[in-house]
């Protein structure tokens, strides 16, 4: 009888500790559900972005991306933005992918315009800038041609005879 209260206070004991893990691992995540708006971007690339990038306007998180779809039109990546009931963004307002650093996280960046009318829930940000994927652009110096000696070669055709 001993042994099988020490088994369930260690047991409960256990279940307590797991427990309160949980609950510091959440609030450490910053993953919660705000109350916010949505709105929506289309992007010709969103490499690097992904749900639960982060949204920002100024280097100040005011939100996350929800939700990431394809359209099938315009093959275009189609970013859904929640955005803090407190931040208002207008209508006129520029979203463009950046990262933080050379090679940091990617996150949306969000530059406020001048408009007097805001974006409402749904609404959509027209003017938006890809990311600049960093692999595509050393490929494409290594490739074409990006490290030749252009005097070198000025010299050659100089020193070769007219006809």
């Amino acid at each position: 009888m001993q042994k099988n209260i020490i088994e369930t206070l260690m047991g409960a004991v256990v279940l307590v500790v797991a427990g309160a893990f949980l609950i510091f691992a959440y609030q450490g995540s910053n993953v919660r559900v705000e109350d916010g708006y949505i709105v929506r971007g289309n992007f010709s690339n969103a490499t690097g972005v992904s749900l639960g990038s982060d949204v920002r306007v100024g280097g100040i998180k005011v939100g996350v991306i929800s939700d990431m779809q394809l359209d099938p039109q315009t093959y275009e990546a189609i970013v859904s933005m929640q955005i803090r009931k407190a931040t208002k963004l207008p209508k006129d307002s520029s979203a463009a992918i950046s990262s933080s650093g050379l090679l940091g996280e990617k996150y949306i960046s969000v530059t406020p315009g001048s408009d007097d009318k805001m974006l409402a829930d749904g609404g959509r940000i027209d003017f938006t800038q890809s990311g600049v994927n960093l692999e595509e652009m050393i490929g494409k110096f290594m490739f074409s041609g990006g490290g030749v000696d252009k005097k070198k070669d000025e010299k050659a055709e100089a020193a070769a005879p007219a006809q």
